[in-house]
C-alpha cells in the first residue's frame, strides 16, 4: 500500500552554510569589527554604572558596574564561535574620530540547516534611533544570506520589550509566536517572542536588500541626516504563502 503524505520542498543545495568568521563588516555609516575584550574601556560609558542600567533589563545578564566585568564578558566573547559578537563603531559628531557603542551578533548557529539568529544586541543610547542602528542590522543580514548562504535568519526576544519586536518588524521579520514561560532569566519568568526572515525574502527584485540599499542611499538623507523616506516604505513584506506539496 502507497501512502502518499505531504513532505516538505526539496532544498535545492543542501550543503552546510560556513560558519561566520571575525570579518570587518564596513557600512557607510558604521563598522563592525570583531569583539574584542580591549573594546570594554571604549563601551563603558555608554553601558556602564546606574544611570543607564535599564539598557539590560531585557538582556541576559547585566547591568555592568565596572569596566572589569565588562572586559571579562568580552574576553569570553571573543574566543566564541558560538555566539560571534561585533562592536559597533561610529563617528562622532565631529566626524574626525570614531567610537564603540554597542554590540550586536550571530548565535544559535545551525550550520548544517543554515539557520542563525541576530542577537546580544546592546544599543546604547548614542546608537539608538541612528541610521547606524538599522545599517548595523543591514550589514548582518548581507553577510548571513548573500555571504554565508544561510536560509533563515531568526530574531527573538522577551516578550515585554516592546522596543525589541518594534524593531524586528520595522526590519522586515515575520512574527512567528510566543514561547511561553521560556526562560527563567535573573530569577524573572520570561515569555520569548520569536520572528524570522528568509533567504527568499532577502534577496532577488523586490527583496529586502534592495529595499535597505534604496534607503541608506544617501540621496534619501538631507543634510542633517534625517530621512526622507521611512525604512518601511523601501522593506515591504508580502503575504504568507502556504508552503506546496
Amino acid at each position: 500500500m502507497t501512502i502518499n503524505r505531504p513532505l516538505g520542498f526539496p532544498v535545492p543545495d543542501p550543503t552546510p552554510a560556513p560558519r561566520p568568521s571575525r570579518v570587518i563588516l564596513q557600512g557607510r555609516t558604521v563598522t563592525l569589527e570583531p569583539l574584542q575584550a580591549s573594546h570594554a574601556e571604549e563601551l563603558f560609558p555608554h553601558v556602564g554604572g546606574a544611570a543607564v542600567g535599564w539598557l539590560w533589563d531585557y538582556m541576559l545578564g547585566g547591568p555592568v558596574a565596572d569596566v572589569e566585568e565588562l572586559r571579562t564578558q568580552f574576553g569570553i566573547w571573543e574566543k566564541s564561535e558560538d555566539p560571534v559578537i561585533w562592536a559597533i563603531r561610529v563617528p562622532t559628531k565631529k566626524s574626525t574620530s570614531t567610537q564603540v557603542v554597542g554590540y550586536i551578533g550571530f548565535l544559535d548557529i545551525a550550520h548544517v540547516h543554515r539557520t542563525i539568529e541576530v542577537g546580544h544586541v546592546m544599543y546604547s543610547l548614542a546608537l539608538q534611533r541612528t541610521t547606524a542602528a538599522t545599517e548595523t542590522f543591514y550589514l548582518l543580514a548581507r553577510y548571513a544570506f548573500r555571504d554565508l548562504g544561510y536560509r533563515r535568519l531568526s530574531w527573538k526576544c522577551n516578550n515585554l520589550n516592546e522596543s525589541s519586536k518594534k524593531a524586528a518588524l520595522r526590519y522586515g521579520f515575520l512574527y512567528e509566536g510566543l514561547f511561553r514561560q521560556h526562560l527563567i532569566i535573573k530569577g524573572r519568568n520570561r515569555d520569548t517572542a520569536w520572528f524570522s526572515m528568509l533567504d527568499s525574502e532577502w534577496s532577488g527584485d523586490g527583496g529586502f536588500e534592495a529595499g535597505y540599499q534604496r534607503w541608506l542611499d544617501e540621496r534619501n538623507f538631507d543634510e542633517q541626516g534625517k530621512q526622507e523616506r521611512r525604512l518601511e516604505e523601501f522593506v515591504v513584506r508580502k503575504p504568507v504563502q502556504k508552503e506546496k506539496g
